[in-house]
């Protein structure tokens, strides 16, 4: 079995797949100091509440936005499931050209996100991406990637509204009944929820216009369902968008070794 995993600026998202499906999603709150040894009291108290036992894992896969969580999720890979990961960087075989002025520059999550997206939609397409940063990812019609377009997540710009303004209280996200607001909570909803909205509109338009076709939008991260109630232009929810790329990226390159000779407690690479 395969082992993924995700880790994001605000959660670590790990998974197994059995070849056929996924028998089990997890996901912990990102913390760069948490320890190989706290993920795996974590991590092997949940396999154990489906039957899945850890020796079943035969490789393990990791993409990562936060650098200094990588050396702990390598140590529990090597020590707790006796894998070398496969750590997802540019340089490795995507199956697709990264056509941007540095490669090693994008992150991990926008290339895996265009990998699995054009493997089951096709291309060109647009991926939308909405976590801590909402991210726009333009891919061509052959597969490649060819950038796109970083803006601040729904909460981060809510948690800075409230901040910013002393009389402004710290809001939810939900679809307002109306646009204008006549109170200051419906008004800050409405700003948030239609100006995000409208940010995917327009933003989406550009990208049609400059590229100069159409190209399928899709959408992923746990408020792409919420966002796309408001608008007609994202096409298709693909909520495991990330986990299938993992998925798909080990299937294109080789497992590394596991090296004894270093002891597990080092992380040379």
């Amino acid at each position: 079995m395969l082992m993924v995993v995700d880790a994001g600026n605000t959660n670590i998202v790990f998974a197994v797949h059995d070849g056929d499906s996924w028998v089990g999603t997890w996901r912990i709150a990102t913390d760069d100091q948490r320890t190989s040894d706290e993920y795996a009291v974590w991590l092997l108290s949940l396999f154990n509440l489906v039957g899945l036992k850890r020796e079943r894992i035969s490789r393990t896969v990791i993409g990562t936005v936060v650098p200094a969580a990588l050396y702990h999720l390598r140590r529990l890979c090597r020590e707790w499931f006796d894998t070398e990961p496969l750590v997802a960087r540019a340089r490795l075989d995507w199956g697709f050209d990264i056509r941007i002025d540095n490669p090693d520059e994008v992150g991990a999550d926008r290339l895996l996100n265009s990998l699995a997206a054009h493997q089951a939609y096709g291309g060109p397409l647009v991926v939308i991406d909405f976590g801590t940063a909402t991210t726009f990812d333009v891919v061509g019609a052959d597969g490649a990637y060819l950038g796109g377009i970083i803006a601040p997540g729904i909460n981060l710009s809510i948690e800075a509204l409230h901040k910013a303004a002393a009389r402004l209280p710290r809001i939810g996200i939900g679809r307002p009944q109306a646009v204008i607001g006549r109170s200051t909570v419906p008004a800050m909803q409405s700003g948030i929820y239609w100006g995000y909205v409208g940010l995917i509109e327009g933003l989406v338009a550009r990208i049609q216009a400059e590229y100069g076709e159409h190209l399928k939008v899709i959408a992923t991260g746990g408020l792409a369902p919420l966002l796309a109630e408001g608008t007609t232009v994202i096409e298709k929810i693909d909520p495991d968008l990330t986990l299938d790329g993992l998925r798909l990226l080990a299937l294109r390159n080789v497992a590394p070794t596991l090296s004894k000779e270093r002891g597990r407690l080092t992380d040379s690479d």
